[in-house]
């Protein structure tokens, strides 16, 4: 199948796969820590099978959800208990990579001990380097935490302070600032540890937002990164033949939520491009993933492919008998006429900077 995965055992063969923090929450948006294990039970059999047949692989994960509730943990704590500190963004961050990590570690290391493949999962705590002057710290668009009413948000941002918006339909979440991540610090030692054959668990929430400091320091910011920016922008720095963005859809859809609405196997770099310059793919739900697909196509060879699919759907999709496959080319000739010009270029990395739309498609947290 021309866009399944590279044959097995292919020397040196990197695969980034990139999960929806949503995802990990099969019980619903009050999902226990026990229903957060059993759905990374479910990720963690494809997962294996990557592992298992010789491919380097590198997980990533988002955090919205659980950033949210650790945030709101430590102001009911606070509130409580006036001495303990409330916890900023980038220590919420910290906090679910090593939550979440653990779940992840714990599910997949399993799997890969049944298959006698023996303890190779390593969970690397990620720190990402933004730029302070990046707009994105005066236009809050990432929404992170729990659902609420209009009122409750409203109410909730006066008294703490914060930005808040309408998530795609879905309810009232807050926002904060989403920089483009510029480097992942922990780069080299990812490398390491998958050139000894470790599946490394990183990039979690986007990694921990921090900036370079006069004296050769981080300091951390009050942020939350895309996550499948700093996907791509590790895969692409891996020299990763496989981007695996996992969503709330099977496939990517065209015209979402019309009567025209129809899904899409393949997509060139073109003809993704070309759909999201004209409002396919809105900026809150489909387009983060569809720029951090072209951005990774964009610093990577002609063999690279992205794969967009949902997490139930990703063994099938993985075989090359489903999901939404996006190659580096251009458009496919329109009938009676030249091919669709090439895209405008590509950047890694890349964020998303406008409103949160009202129509979603997939889960982009």
């Amino acid at each position: 199948m021309p866009d399944s995965l590279p044959p097995r055992g292919v020397p040196g063969a990197v695969t980034v796969v990139a999960i929806g923090g949503n995802a990990l929450l099969r019980g619903g948006p009050r999902a226990t820590i026990a229903e957060q294990f059993d759905a990374a039970r479910t990720l963690a059999g494809p997962l294996a099978e990557l592992a298992a047949d010789g491919r380097r692989l590198v997980v990533t994960h988002g955090n919205g959800p659980q950033v949210g509730f650790i945030q709101r943990r430590s102001d009911l704590a606070a509130a409580l208990a006036p001495e303990l500190p409330r916890l900023d963004l980038d220590m919420c961050v910290a906090d679910s990579q090593g939550s979440l990590g653990y779940i992840l570690a714990t599910t997949l290391g399993g799997r890969l001990r049944a298959r006698g493949l023996g303890d190779r999962v390593a969970a690397l705590l990620t720190h990402t380097v933004v730029d302070p002057a990046d707009p994105a710290f005066a236009h809050p668009t990432k929404p992170i935490g729990s659902f609420h009413t209009e009122q409750e948000a409203r109410e909730l941002a006066a008294r703490h302070g914060w930005s808040v918006a309408e998530d795609a339909g879905r309810g009232w979440r807050r926002v904060v600032p989403s920089p483009a991540p510029r480097r992942v610090v922990e780069e080299a030692a990812l490398a390491a540890l998958l050139d000894r054959d470790q599946v490394v668990i990183a990039g979690g929430g986007g990694g921990i937002p921090v900036v370079e400091e006069p004296d050769g320091g981080y300091r951390g910011l009050e942020a939350v990164i895309d996550k499948d920016a700093t996907s791509a922008l590790l895969a692409a720095r891996l020299g990763a033949e496989l981007l695996v963005i996992t969503t709330g859809v099977d496939r990517v859809a065209l015209d979402h939520g019309l009567p025209t609405e129809r899904p899409v196997d393949r997509l060139t770099t073109a003809e993704a491009r070309l759909h999201l310059e004209q409002g396919q793919f809105p900026p809150g739900s489909m387009g983060p993933k569809i720029e951090a697909a072209l951005g990774f196509l964009r610093a990577s060879g002609p063999a690279a492919r992205v794969l967009i699919t949902s997490p139930v759907a990703l063994p099938a999709a993985l075989a090359g008998a489903g999901g939404t496959w996006i190659r580096p080319g251009p458009a496919a000739p329109a009938t009676g006429g030249p091919a669709a010009p090439p895209p405008s270029p590509d950047t890694v990395p890349v964020r998303v900077t406008d409103p949160v739309p009202t129509v979603a498609q997939g889960d982009p947290r």
